[in-house]
């Protein structure tokens, strides 16, 4: 009995020292990987790695880590066009399936999922942003983005100038627009089109105004855009893909 005892005294010893081993290894792996992703994507702050499922030593030797999460609280994405970028909130990335090569320089994941936020005010520099003109001598230009309710989002644009040189037009009109992912590209469309003091308006004229794509390349990792939807503080996007690179 007592040899019985000393043997489970060293079995809970020692499983007790493999756990904290074993936290200790994965505590400096997140932040290895965490440095990694930070270089590898030129943030300026360090991103939250979590490394899930236990023991991790275990998943390392077989070279695959099954359930990574990343958190990257600012981004700047590109646009497509030169030099100029949009800032990703609260990106959540979930990774599945991480294998790594054997010198830990590279790791992809199977696949990712994961969720971020556009702010309405960051969406809004991708709207037309000098006064177009939609009758001879009357312009208009969006001059806000918010939450419409329902999955929408409220497009609101000046509308301001003289008609036929007599009649002024000082107005502000609001639509509502449905927002969508179309080839890659986030799209604002309006549901409908109000009018404006009487006036018959182009629709195609005014459309250049209340509608509107924003394209947003090389997300973290090489995952893609899969849908969006209007929330109280912006436009809440999700992402996805497969293959999906973390380092290296």
């Amino acid at each position: 009995m007592r040899a019985l005892r000393i043997l489970l005294i060293l079995v809970v010893v020692l499983g007790g020292l493999f756990v904290i081993v074993d936290r200790v290894a994965v505590h400096f792996a997140q932040g290895q990987a965490a440095d990694k992703l930070k270089a590898n994507e030129n943030l300026a702050s360090t991103p939250d790695v979590n490394i899930k499922g236990f023991p991790f030593l275990t998943q390392v030797a077989g070279g695959s880590l099954d359930d990574v999460e990343v958190g990257i609280k600012s981004y700047d994405a590109a646009t497509g066009d030169a030099g100029k970028t949009i800032r990703i909130d609260d990106l959540k990335a979930d990774m599945k399936g991480v294998s790594f090569s054997g010198d830990y320089s590279s790791a992809t994941a199977s696949s990712a999922s994961g969720t971020a936020t556009i702010s309405y005010d960051e969406l809004l520099k991708t709207a037309k942003p000098q006064p177009t003109e939609v009758l001879p001598g009357v312009n208009a230009q969006v001059v806000s983005l918010a939450d419409g309710g329902n999955g929408k989002i409220k497009v609101t644009a000046k509308v301001s100038g003289t008609v036929a040189g007599a009649i002024p037009v000082n107005r502000t009109v609001s639509v509502l627009s449905t927002v969508s992912v179309v080839h890659d590209k986030v799209e604002v469309h309006a549901d409908s089109l109000p009018a404006v003091a009487g006036l018959s308006l182009a629709e195609d004229r005014v459309r250049t105004i209340t509608d509107f794509q924003q394209a947003i390349d090389r997300l973290p990792g090489g995952i893609k855009l899969d849908k969006v939807e209007a929330a109280q503080d912006g436009v809440r996007i999700t992402v996805g893909g497969s293959d999906v690179k973390l380092a290296g």
